[in-house]
C-alpha cells in the first residue's frame, strides 16, 4: 500500500544542491514526487510510494550526509493521492 510523505526541511538547504540530491535518493528508492524551495528558506519534499521506501528517504534527509546543513525535518503522513510521475525539482 502506497503512502504520501510530506517533509519540510529546515536549515541551509537552498542553493546547495539539496533538491538535486533529494531527487537522486528518491529515484534510487523508486519514489515519485517533488522537492521544492519554499519562500521561508525550507525545502518541501513530497514523496509517494511504499511506506518503507518513504521512511528510507526520511532517514536520508536526516542523515547529515546531505548537501548544505539540515537543522530539522518535519513530517506528515497520509494516503497516496496518485497522479505523480517522476521526481521533480521545483
Amino acid at each position: 500500500m502506497d503512502v504520501r510523505l510530506n517533509a519540510w526541511v529546515r536549515g541551509r538547504v537552498q542553493g546547495v544542491g539539496f533538491r538535486w540530491w533529494t531527487r537522486a535518493r528518491a529515484l534510487e528508492l523508486g519514489l515519485v514526487g517533488s522537492a521544492s524551495n519554499r519562500p521561508d528558506g525550507r525545502v518541501e519534499v513530497v514523496a509517494e510510494g511504499p511506506r518503507e521506501k518513504c521512511e528510507q528517504l526520511l532517514v536520508a534527509l536526516r542523515s547529515g550526509d546531505t548537501p548544505g546543513h539540515v537543522e530539522s525535518v518535519g513530517e506528515q503522513w497520509s494516503a497516496a493521492r496518485g497522479g505523480l510521475t517522476g521526481f521533480a525539482e521545483r
